[in-house]
């Protein structure tokens, strides 16, 4: 199928770019009007920016957002040749999680398990020019 219509942004690897993104995103969705995909494409897109800076400090990311008859594909690109990872899956409740101050910020990694649930499909491919796209489709 044909893409109707994509946009590219070149960002840097930080956590800055999260915030960059969805505001790129939220634009291009509400112009698309996709309203009632809107939170989980920010959640998404916020999702990939993040692993993407992870992987690649302070080094170029790329966030393409397209859609077609299908639907819309967040997709972020970064140089790095490592594959995405989900963490195994577990049922956690309170007490699995550290919430102490020093720790509060080291109980992520449940992103991707974010991503396919949020998603109609999502994977990685790599790219012929180095590095991997990680994508996911939202349907509309």
């Amino acid at each position: 199928m044909a893409v109707v219509e994509e946009s590219v942004m070149s960002l840097l690897g930080t956590a800055a770019s999260v915030g960059v993104a969805r505001t790129f995103v939220d634009a291009r969705i509400r112009k698309w009007d996709y309203f009632h995909i809107l939170d989980s494409a920010l959640l998404v897109a916020s999702e990939l920016v993040t692993n993407a800076a992870r992987q690649t400090p302070h080094e170029e990311i790329r966030l393409q957002l397209s859609r077609d008859a299908y639907g819309v594909i967040i997709a972020v690109w970064d140089a790095a040749h490592e594959l995405p990872r989900a963490k195994p899956m577990a049922e956690l409740t309170l007490d699995d999680l550290d919430l102490s101050e020093e720790a509060f910020d080291d109980n992520g990694g449940w992103g991707l398990h974010i991503v396919q649930a949020l998603s109609a499909t999502c994977g990685v491919i790599g790219d012929p020019a180095g590095g991997k796209w990680v994508w996911a489709r939202m349907r509309p």
